[in-house]
């Protein structure tokens, strides 16, 4: 390593280790009240839901059977409905602290989202300031949301804290990229690796963690392309193509190896290719709604209607009522559709006639207006899930806005959802201000694909939003930057 790269690292090194020593007893001080108040969360509301059950369920197969599967009518049946990611982080707690030991996993959580507050004092260190490194960590260490979240046996607080290692160390292998005095063809191997890796942890939790991937690659992408325009008007200028290129190589390598066992896997045992898993969570031999998927995107806008309409399809009634106008374009499609859930109420089954039925009825709705269902109603969605109050863990009526609620659930509803519009407004108005670090735009395209994808979904759940709050919280640090800079 070439003396003067040795040297800025070596100096990055001792900023980081300088702002620990200087201000140790505000990191001491701050993760107290992190731990605290998630502390509060797990003793008080700990989130032990359907999907937990599941994850749990496969984990305990998977250690008693050696069966990746899950368990029908008393029988363990190979499943591809969920990747490993989070049933082996539970089985391997299982295995040490007892079966079924939820308490445990949530106290492992609650490390590992202590250790994202770290992590993204560490970027805004690196991309920001010191004063902003501080702010972000009080930021996340405070935030209501994660902490909620560390308290469910859920993967949210693991893809939160690989997303944000994962963008640490493409901030690092960032800065490696534009010394000037590294050997011009290649990149430091170790963070764009890590990087990687981190992303496959992410995928192997949720199918939707590659999105991260697809936003780094694309920065990379473009500062390839830009590389190339500087060497078209230059020649003789180091516009560090191939290390950019490579970078990239490196990060899709990290990123993809991990996934072979999985697909392996799959292919031997369920003599299917998915890498992944299905889009819509299902084994082979479950019927996917694809007419009726289609007909809830033709007007499904906010977390209200998934609860009360899109969960209880197959299993439970639809309440008819509970449709928003605009689910009908006239009276005759209103009619049409209501006999449509009478006949789906009969039994409680969703039957591939019943779904074709459906599907006719998106299609015609979608010809009607394709702009309300490519443009319109995506932008509903996404809106929804960045600006709800996120209460969906607690008791809380989805319609908070009707104030029917109990009062302390009321008041919980309306404290969360300022809160959240608190942060949204302050990363905004930051990240409109943030200047100096170039770099921007890998958290920008971070943040732009992830909303896009999820506005293409029939269930707008807030939580999804969750794995973009690193960026909105070091945009909401950057304020901070922007206040010290004034008083200067």
């Amino acid at each position: 390593m070439p003396e003067l790269l040795r040297n800025d690292l070596l100096r990055n090194d001792l900023l980081r280790k300088d702002l620990l020593r200087k201000d140790a007893r505000f990191f001491v001080a701050g993760t107290l009240a992190a731990l605290a108040l998630r502390l509060v969360f797990v003793l008080h509301f700990p989130g032990i839901v359907d999907d937990s059950r599941l994850y749990a369920d496969i984990a305990m197969n998977w250690l008693q059977h050696g069966v990746y599967g899950i368990t029908d009518s008393g029988q363990v049946v190979p499943t591809l409905s969920r990747l490993p990611g989070y049933p082996a982080f539970l089985a391997a707690i299982f295995a040490l602290f007892g079966w079924g030991n939820f308490r445990a996993v949530l106290l492992i959580q609650v490390l590992f989202d202590l250790g994202t507050c770290l992590l993204l004092a560490d970027i805004a260190r690196r991309v920001l300031s010191q004063r902003a490194a501080k702010a972000a960590f009080m930021l996340a260490a405070l935030c209501p949301f994660l902490a909620n979240y560390s308290a469910a046996a859920l993967t949210e607080t693991l893809e939160i804290f690989f997303s944000t290692l994962a963008l640490d160390l493409a901030v690092c292998g960032l800065e490696a990229l534009r010394q000037r005095t590294g050997p011009p063809s290649r990149p430091r191997v170790a963070p764009w690796l890590g990087c990687g890796v981190s992303i496959g942890a992410c995928i192997l939790l949720r199918p939707d963690g590659g999105i991260l991937l697809a936003a780094i690659e694309a920065y990379l992408f473009l500062l390839c392309v830009s590389a190339m325009l500087k060497q078209r008007r230059n020649p003789h200028h180091d516009a560090r193509l191939l290390p950019i290129a490579l970078a990239g190589i490196i990060l899709a390598i990290g990123a993809l190896v991990p996934l072979v066992p999985w697909t392996l896997r799959n292919w031997h045992t369920l003599h299917r290719f998915e890498p992944l898993a299905p889009r819509y969570a299902n084994d082979s031999d479950e019927l996917v709604m694809v007419g009726f998927n289609r007909w809830i995107k033709t007007w499904i806008a906010e977390y209200t209607s998934v609860q009360e309409i899109y969960w209880n399809v197959p299993g439970d009634a639809i309440d008819v009522a509970r449709l928003p106008r605009r689910a009908f374009d006239s009276e005759a499609q209103r009619q049409e559709t209501a006999e449509l859930i009478a006949a789906y109420n009969q039994s409680h089954d969703m039957t591939p006639e019943l779904d074709a039925h459906f599907a006719a009825l998106a299609k015609a709705r979608i010809q009607a207006a394709p702009l309300r269902y490519y443009v319109f109603l995506p932008a509903m969605r996404i809106a929804d899930m960045w600006l709800r109050p996120r209460i969906e863990l607690f008791p809380s009526d989805p319609r908070w806005w009707e104030f029917n609620d109990e009062p302390r659930w009321l008041a919980v509803s309306i404290i969360f959802g300022v809160v959240n519009l608190a942060y949204v407004v302050a990363a905004a108005f930051g990240l409109r201000r943030w200047r100096q670090f170039s770099g921007i735009g890998l958290f920008l395209s971070f943040l732009v694909l992830r909303s896009l994808f999820l506005g293409s979904l029939e269930n707008p759940e807030p939580r999804y939003t969750l794995e973009c709050y690193p960026v909105v919280i070091l945009g909401a640090a950057a304020l901070f930057r922007q206040v010290s800079r004034l008083r200067e």
